[in-house]
Parts: C-alpha cells; sequence; structure tokens
C-alpha cells in the first residue's frame, strides 16, 4: 500500500528543476545527436531564449552524477582540432525523472477550476 509520505519520497526522489527539465527533454529530443552545442542551439530554437553554455555544461554535469544522463565521446575530428564531442543520452532512471515531472504537472493542470482561467 502506498502511503502519502512514500508518494512524497517518490516525488522527491525525481525531483528536477526547470532548467534540468528542459535539458533532459531536449537530450531526448537529439537522440543520438545530443552534445553540448546542438543542445545549446535545440534549446534556444525551441524556447526562444538564451542559454549560456556554461549554465548548461554545469546542469549537464549534474545530470550526469544524479544518473539521468550518460555520455560518451565520439570520434575526434580534423575539424574540431581533434577534439571528440561528448554525446548525451537520456537513462532509464531520467525517463523516470521526466515521466514522474510530467505526471505532476498533469495532476496539477487537471486540479485547476475552470472557474480559474475565465
Amino acid at each position: 500500500m502506498t502511503t502519502f509520505k512514500s508518494k512524497i519520497d517518490i516525488m522527491s526522489k525525481y525531483r528536477l528543476g526547470e532548467f534540468e527539465e528542459v535539458v533532459l527533454l531536449t537530450v531526448a529530443v537529439l537522440y543520438g545527436e545530443a552534445y553540448g552545442i546542438a543542445i545549446l542551439n535545440e534549446m534556444e530554437l525551441r524556447l526562444k531564449r538564451e542559454v549560456s553554455i556554461g549554465s548548461l555544461r554545469t546542469v549537464l554535469s549534474r545530470l550526469e552524477e544524479k544518473g539521468y544522463l550518460s555520455s560518451e565521446f565520439g570520434e575526434s575530428t580534423a575539424m574540431r582540432g581533434g577534439k571528440r564531442k561528448r554525446y548525451f543520452l537520456v537513462t532509464k532512471y531520467g525517463q523516470k525523472a521526466l515521466q514522474q515531472t510530467r505526471e505532476q504537472r498533469q495532476q496539477l493542470w487537471e486540479a485547476i477550476p475552470k472557474i480559474a482561467f475565465e
């Protein structure tokens, strides 16, 4: 049986900040092609706002530490001076966090009385 406290524990287990959520969603959108600049460009295009590369790097690192993202390096290229791109993927744990966040938001939307938006 699920108790109120266990529901809160589950909700807090997958807690995401707004920027973390958007980064995770963007990595999922770019599946297989999600590296720093591609993520940044996609976010700016979709959100119509500037995103700092520093804040993106910080969040990517934090999401990887939390287990929501995994990453691996691609091949080095002469065009990048021998540097390799770091590609990100949403993990199963990250998927659960996104699903939980989506459910929480949906519950809030459904709880708004119709009169609130008249």
